[in-house]
Order: structure tokens, then sequence, then C-alpha cells
């Protein structure tokens, strides 16, 4: 079941915002910094995520399921271009 709140834009500053409730906030879980974004007349805000936010979870699930070796685990066969013109 959803919250819903009426409230109204103010003026800040050179700007408008709207204050959020601290009920809302808390159940959103809603931080110092969102996202907004608008959809279909709406402006949604959510949550901002670190670069890498859930890598550390992803690799141990790969590793978990051994999918964490490599794509290449066998040595390449060098060819024609590799044996002489490739410099260093």
């Amino acid at each position: 079941m959803s919250t819903a709140v009426k409230t109204r834009i103010i003026k800040i500053g050179n700007s408008q915002g709207i204050r959020i409730p601290k009920l809302l906030l808390e159940q959103s879980g809603l931080e110092e910094q969102v996202r907004l974004e608008l959809e279909e007349g709406r402006i949604v805000i959510g949550p901002v995520h670190a670069v890498r936010h859930s890598w550390e979870e992803a690799f141990k699930a790969m590793r978990e399921r051994g999918d964490d070796g490599l794509l290449d685990a066998e040595p390449l066969v060098p060819t024609l271009w590799d044996e002489e013109e490739w410099e260093w």
C-alpha cells in the first residue's frame, strides 16, 4: 500500500522545491543525495548509488556459481602479425 501526501512547491533562493515529510523519507530509504527523473509527466525521486555499488556481491555470487574463470584460459595461438610485426 502506498503512502500519499499533499504538499506545495515553495521558493528556495532562485529555485523551487518541496519539503518531503519525515515519514516518506524513512519509508523510502532516501539519503542526502537523490536522482531525479522525468517519466511520463512525473518527477521520480530515487537513490544515488555508487558507480560500483553492488559489484562485490555480484563477484561473490559468480564465485559461488563457479562462473569466475578466465574466458580465454587456453594460450592464444600467435598469428603471423604477432610474430613478425608486433613490437613492444
